[in-house]
């Protein structure tokens, strides 16, 4: 059974996260794409370090495959000799290997295999070939993902090898075998191939910088934010505390040395007074770290999920729960991400798998506490899980606390998995978590 609830979800920064295709046996990720073929290839995609739309590398796959379509289509008076199909086998020698299992597509896979092909194709000559097309294709896949030196290397020896089926006068390109007449045009396209290449790259290139401009703009201008309302929060407590204790000094001063309830009482109402507006001051600064209007009701815990479970159940879900009794080891904090990490969790179920079943799960151990939510998919796995706020949102009241979330397919089903380490217990997990944050500090 393939555990993919190990799959992390990238942190909303962009840091580490361990990958879908990591977790589980060779035999366990052949399962799960023989079960979501399109889920599992579309999610192997996006976790490629190249950032590019996955419409493109599709694209560029689907341009790859025309072209060796063609190539062996112009073959068709060799058959029945299997050389055309077999190159065609050697051009998508990677496409098995990164759809299934999550190989990464190294540049020297691509490489070898459009060379090979391309090699398989000349060796049985046409005019008007379109085989050396396949190593146009190729290296502007190679420019777009390794570096310069190596994407020029891997095009030069492209040209080599067709100038070398070219004297040995397999390359031709007019039926008269005028072989010159095309060589000079082949060579051309894997010019433009591998500037077509560069560029892509150079692209993606100015993408990262504004993406860390952007972060760099916007962690600016949230320390501002901060700086800011610390100030107000600063003078409103600062003045109204001094004001309160003046009148409370001479609330006391009136009644120990005159006696005068009156004057007290009057200084204690002033006192009284003042805090409730130096409250109400705090409040509405502090609502100015959220857009949601602030509450005056105490934030719901740990203790409260039985209870939001129990909401879901007469508002007609099918849940189950299972918890522990002892929770006192859960520290506030904690106890509201979990609550709000399976709020979240079941307004997912309830949006997209609509007639699910779910069980809900709270364990405390002695070093952690962990929260599961697993749920029925009536419907197959949604071919587009869409990129909203909601696991980005949990993933990041995680990573504040030092906890881990994990989400993906599970069995038929979906599950989410959060874990948190307890303050003051002492582990194996949490020694293991915080040589995982160290790293992922560094």
């Amino acid at each position: 059974m393939m555990d993919v609830t190990r799959a992390m979800i990238s942190p909303a920064g962009g840091g580490p996260a361990i990958p879908f295709r990591e977790t589980g046996t060779v035999w366990s990720r052949t399962v799960a794409f023989a079960r979501h073929p399109l889920a599992v290839a579309r999610q192997n995609i996006e976790e490629l370090p190249f950032d590019y739309p996955p419409s493109l590398i599709v694209s560029a796959d689907v341009a790859l495959f025309l072209v060796g379509v063609a190539a062996t289509a112009q073959r068709h008076s060799y058959f029945p000799t299997a050389v055309p199909v077999l190159a065609m086998l050697v051009m998508f020698i990677a496409l098995p290997l990164f759809c299934i299992f999550g190989v990464r597509p190294w540049p020297w896979i691509v490489a070898c295999s459009g060379m090979a092909a391309t090699a398989m194709f000349l060796i049985q000559p046409v005019s008007g070939d379109f085989a050396p097309f396949v190593l146009i294709v190729s290296v502007g896949e190679i420019a777009a993902i390794a570096p310069k030196r190596a994407s020029v290397f891997f095009g030069v020896v492209a040209m080599v090898e067709l100038l070398a089926f070219d004297v040995a006068g397999n390359l031709q390109w007019s039926p008269t075998g005028e072989r010159l007449e095309g060589l000079p045009m082949y060579i051309l396209g894997i010019a433009l191939g591998w500037l077509v290449g560069v560029m892509m790259q150079y692209q993606r290139r100015f993408l990262y910088q504004e993406r860390e401009f952007q972060d760099i703009r916007a962690a600016r201008a949230a320390d501002e934010e901060r700086r800011r309302i610390a100030r107000e929060v600063h003078d409103v407590i600062a003045h109204s505390l001094s004001i309160t204790l003046l009148h409370l000094t001479a609330a006391r001063h009136a009644l120990q040395t005159d006696r005068d309830v009156d004057d007290a009482v009057e200084a204690l109402v002033d006192a009284e007074r003042l805090g409730r507006q130096a409250m109400a001051d705090i409040r509405r600064t502090i609502g100015l770290l959220d857009v949601a209007p602030s509450k005056h009701a105490p934030e719901p815990g740990v203790e409260d999920i039985e209870d939001l479970v129990g909401d879901f159940v007469r508002a007609g879900l099918d849940v189950r729960y299972t918890g522990t009794a002892d929770l006192g080891a859960v520290s506030a904090a904690v106890g509201l991400a979990l609550y709000r990490i399976g709020q979240e969790s079941l307004a997912n179920v309830v949006k997209h798998a609509p007639g699910a079943s779910v069980t809900v799960g709270l364990a405390v151990d002695a070093a952690a506490v962990t929260l599961v939510v697993n749920n029925t998919l009536p419907g197959g796995l949604p071919p587009n899980r869409g990129h909203g706020m909601g696991l980005s949102g949990m993933a990041q009241r995680a990573e504040l606390l030092g906890g881990r979330i994990t989400a993906g397919p599970f069995d038929d089903g979906w599950s989410v998995r959060a874990q948190f380490p307890l303050a003051g217990r002492s582990g194996p997990w949490c020694s293991l978590l915080g040589q995982t944050s160290a790293r992922e500090g560094a």
